[in-house]
């Protein structure tokens, strides 16, 4: 295939010429000479055995074969472009890249992000979602969404989430032969883990001091969203952080295993979401302006619970 397909730049003055009928104004436009251009357009006649162009004494009419051609090319360079702006659009735009994780992104991020951009058209965003925090592609990140204690050498922080997590399940689990009337009860139900965590289930059964149940036990994945869809359909039992999990309980396809219950009360953590950016690198010029965007937006810290760690 590749022997058989034209040279790019022959087919680049075909379009040309063939757009402007004219082998000088297509060489003007490429900021070529004509004669430069019609070589070009020999070669690929040569190539392909047919003429594609009538040459009459002051302009250019094309065969039937050209004019059949034309399209063809026009619609493989348009493919290339889109091609090129979809992998490549946030550095050869002035987009600011942000990276967040996927659940979190999903969840969180994507109600703000899109009242963002509707408000501001003029500052494109392009977003990049992950699973864990890695420094691939860093030089194309501008602002990243981190999990962690708002700590990371040569980045600034600025926290979004105060985070506490409780047991969520289906409606289904707590009406089934084996309820969830106490924590001991987990002991009868799948406990499903997200890695990537610092805190999971030994910390909530630790806090809680419940010592029936084994927390290394159960089921994991690499990201809440696939865990909150297990639990969903009765897999389990799932750790829900309040970020990402309000939207799930709002549409009542899980619920909290343990409401109501004032000695298992939701658990506060150490952990949460930043919005971070390189400090040893010029900010680009939305990073500003999304940082107050989103931090305005952000849930205060709640009343009458002590966070073990705070920033």
């Amino acid at each position: 295939m590749g022997q058989r397909l034209p040279h790019l730049l022959w087919l680049r003055a075909f379009e040309a010429a063939a757009r402007h009928l004219s082998f000088t104004q297509a060489a003007s436009e490429l900021n070529l000479t004509q004669a430069a251009i019609s070589k070009q357009v020999k070669l690929l006649e040569h190539h392909l055995g047919e003429p594609l162009f009538e040459r009459r004494a002051r302009s250019l009419v094309l065969t039937k074969t050209g004019a059949a051609y034309l399209p063809k090319v026009r619609d493989g360079f348009a493919r290339i472009m889109a091609g090129t702006e979809e992998v490549f659009g946030g550095r050869l735009t002035d987009a600011l890249t942000l990276r967040a994780p996927v659940g979190f992104a999903a969840t969180w991020l994507m109600p703000h992000l899109n009242a963002f951009t509707d408000a501001y058209p003029d500052r494109p965003v392009h977003l990049i979602s992950s699973v864990w925090d890695d420094s691939s592609n860093a030089a194309r990140v501008d602002m990243e969404i981190r999990y962690g204690r708002g700590i990371w050498p040569g980045h600034t922080a600025d926290r979004l989430t105060w985070e506490v997590f409780e047991p969520l399940c289906a409606p289904s689990l707590l009406a089934s032969d084996t309820p969830l009337a106490d924590a001991k009860d987990l002991t009868d139900h799948r406990l499903l883990h997200v890695l990537g965590y610092e805190e999971g289930w030994s910390t909530w059964c630790q806090h809680l001091g419940v010592e029936e149940v084994n927390p290394g036990l159960g089921m994991q994945f690499d990201n809440s969203l696939t865990a909150f869809e297990f639990a969903a359909n009765g897999g389990g039992v799932v750790l829900g952080r309040s970020s990402m999990s309000s939207p799930i309980l709002a549409a009542g396809r899980l619920v909290r295993a343990f409401e109501g219950r004032a000695d298992l009360p939701p658990v506060p953590l150490k952990e949460a979401f930043y919005l971070t950016a390189p400090s040893g690198r010029k900010s680009h010029p939305t990073g500003a302006l999304l940082r107050d965007y989103l931090l305005a937006r952000v849930v205060p810290r709640p009343s009458g619970i002590q966070f073990p760690f705070s920033s």
